[in-house]
């Protein structure tokens, strides 16, 4: 039977009479601020900054507020059913937990307390490679939820083909693979603090627990961690990958494979052309490209270059359940939720992330019905009209 995801609204009403009221703002947007004077300058600028002097994030929440929603009145919208299949899977609703790496900086419960809200509302987890938990610890803490792996495709093979092994072995059924960070990008609030956790050996667990890594160590990570961080920081990337290099991927992965990044529609025809199952149309949240083309505004364009032969995703700027229904209407199938979680894990752990989740599918499936839908599929950029800039 499906969820009824806006009756999240009546519960807060209802608790509301016995004085009680939400632990966090109901208003996601609200979240960063709230977030940035818990957390500290360092941890704060990780999450919250991006490339140059942040406009491609900005430009991110502009292209989705620059489209506004054409409401329909007089449909039956009593019953509403977000299930929604996305890459052979049945998910409640167009939703999974985007990767984001070092959750530990925001808080000690880091990607375990992410991966159980995730669970716990049924919504799938993508799994940083840059975890601060190895990846079989945070499968044994979903259980047999939905669980999704993210790979940054770094220069040893071998490291590679162990994660991909030891991901599958754990129980994580889709391959995300991001392409839009060979290199990290210049990030001044990250700059201006000399913050990369990775240099302390965090964001490092799936590295540091792998047997094809530390057998490329002279001594054994314990022994000399700085090394390890050394080694680690000369494999993470590689700028040299090219298209025909996603043959080695396709061939150790046995299970859809995802590519993270993809903001022209010339990539997505490459990707399908290449065997992939799909894309994301992403500018890792306006961390990677200063004076990038904003994702929303790259959607349309690249849903329609892969036709039916890729399923499109969507992430960067999504703060709201209005803007899920924009994307739906530019043409993704589901979207990646990064940022808003990850405030809600550090202002209140495993309950905050859970909230973050139940406050936007609320918000959402509200949005759906009030403009006379009844199912996520059923949104089409006819329901859109665009604003001047």
């Amino acid at each position: 039977m499906a969820r009824h995801w806006a009756d999240f609204q009546y519960e807060i009403y209802l608790n509301g009479t016995s004085g009680a009221v939400p632990r966090l703002p109901t208003d996601l947007t609200r979240l960063e601020e709230l977030a940035e004077q818990r957390l500290g300058p360092g941890p704060a600028g990780y999450v919250a900054g991006g490339a140059g002097d942040g406009s491609t994030a900005r430009a991110n929440r502009a292209a989705l507020a620059r489209r506004r929603i054409l409401p329909r009145m007089l449909r039956d919208v009593r019953e509403r059913d977000l299930t929604t299949e996305v890459l052979g899977r049945t998910l409640p609703a167009p939703l999974a937990l985007a990767p984001v790496g070092v959750l530990s900086i925001v808080h000690p419960d880091a990607e375990c307390a992410a991966a159980r809200a995730a669970a716990a509302q049924g919504v799938p987890y993508v799994l940083s490679s840059a975890s601060s938990t190895p990846m079989e610890q945070v499968a044994e803490a979903m259980g047999d939820a939905e669980r999704w792996f993210q790979l940054y495709w770094g220069k040893d093979r071998e490291v590679t083909r162990s994660f991909l092994t030891r991901a599958r072995a754990a129980g994580y059924s889709v391959l995300v693979v991001t392409l839009d960070t060979p290199l990290l990008a210049w990030r001044p609030r990250d700059l201006d603090q000399a913050y990369l956790p990775f240099l302390h050996g965090v964001g490092t667990a799936n590295y540091f627990t792998d047997p094809a890594f530390r057998a490329g160590l002279a001594e054994p990570v314990q022994e000399d961690p700085q090394a390890a961080v050394l080694h680690f920081l000369g494999l993470f990337g590689d700028a040299g990958h090219t298209w025909p290099d996603l043959g080695f991927l396709r061939g150790l992965w046995d299970g859809p494979i995802v590519l993270k990044g993809v903001l022209h529609p010339d990539d997505a025809r490459l990707a399908a052309d290449a065997g992939m199952d799909g894309v994301v149309v992403s500018n890792h949240g306006g961390r990677q490209v200063a004076g990038s083309v904003a994702a929303a505004d790259a959607l349309p364009r690249v849903a329609e270059a892969a036709g039916d032969r890729l399923t499109v995703l969507f992430d960067s700027g999504v703060r709201t359940g209005d803007d899920v229904f924009k994307a739906l209407a530019l043409g993704a199938r589901a979207v990646l939720l990064g940022r808003p979680y990850v405030y809600g894990l550090g202002l209140d752990g495993q309950a905050g992330v859970e909230h973050v989740i139940r406050c936007l599918l609320a918000e959402f499936d509200l949005t759906l019905a009030l403009c006379g839908h009844t199912r996520p599929a059923a949104v089409t950029p006819a329901d859109l009209t665009e604003t001047p800039a």
